[in-house]
């Protein structure tokens, strides 16, 4: 295997939640086989503070996060990335650039939860199980023998479990 991290880059709508979320998640979890990055197609500018706050539990420094758009990494000079993962349905059904280099493209749907109207209380607790989910698939993503597995092989994985309700995933683990 290469001492060169794999790269991905998790996309969502609006940047602010989801994607920021899988982003730490693939950075700590992939114990440094991955370097991930995120963005949207229409970024809003701000990431949610629940989604900090869900990233700092994990141990990841939030400083640098930020809500930004898919167009960063288009770009002649973006890093190349070897996966592309939508997380939200609206971001996997636009039209993405050209991402420099031939990713393995996948959908992984979750459930918006910045889009949930509630309580502090409420709306921390669909944070937390949407962070949940979004954990048990990265987890299962990351343990993959990625070195070993042939391109289409790695296709076939990452599209079964983007099939598998997100309940799922969090149940088997």
């Amino acid at each position: 295997m290469s001492d060169k991290p794999y790269s991905v880059l998790i996309l969502c709508t609006g940047n602010s939640a989801r994607s920021i979320m899988a982003e730490a998640l693939f950075n700590v979890l992939g114990e440094g086989k991955f370097r991930a990055y995120s963005a949207g197609s229409h970024p809003g500018g701000v990431v949610n503070p629940l989604a900090i706050e869900q990233c700092e539990a994990l141990g990841y420094d939030t400083t640098r996060m930020r809500s930004k758009s898919w167009d960063e990494f288009a770009t002649p000079g973006a890093p190349r990335m070897d996966f592309v993962i939508t997380v939200c349905d609206q971001a996997a059904g636009e039209v993405c650039p050209i991402w420099p280099g031939t990713p393995i493209r996948a959908h992984w749907g979750f459930e918006d939860p910045a889009a949930f109207h509630g309580s502090d209380d409420d709306r921390r607790k669909v944070f937390n199980k949407v962070y949940r989910q979004i954990r048990a698939r990265v987890s299962q993503f990351v343990s993959l023998p990625l070195h070993e597995l042939e391109r289409d092989a790695i296709q076939r994985e990452m599209r079964a479990m983007g099939q598998r309700p997100p309940e799922q995933d969090h149940e088997q683990r």
